[in-house]
């Protein structure tokens, strides 16, 4: 499996850990005055992280993969 395919599987998983990232991040910046994102802004900013995020990610399973495959 490429790791194209990989990505594409992964992404809806990646861009909604981001997505929750993005709001935790802004829930703590609202301590020192920032504004909370709301639910928009953060999947928005959560899909915007997630594709490289899962890219990267993606790549680490395909070197798995071949690792236990033997391949080095």
């Amino acid at each position: 499996m490429s790791v194209a395919k990989i990505a594409l599987l992964l992404f809806p998983f990646g861009a909604g850990a981001m997505s929750v990232n993005v709001f935790f991040a802004s829930l703590i910046g609202s301590w020192v005055g920032l504004p909370v994102l709301s639910a928009t802004w953060s999947m928005i900013l959560g899909s915007a992280i997630g594709g490289p995020t899962t890219w990267i990610f993606s790549r680490h399973i395909r070197a798995l993969m071949e690792q236990a495959n033997g391949i080095d």
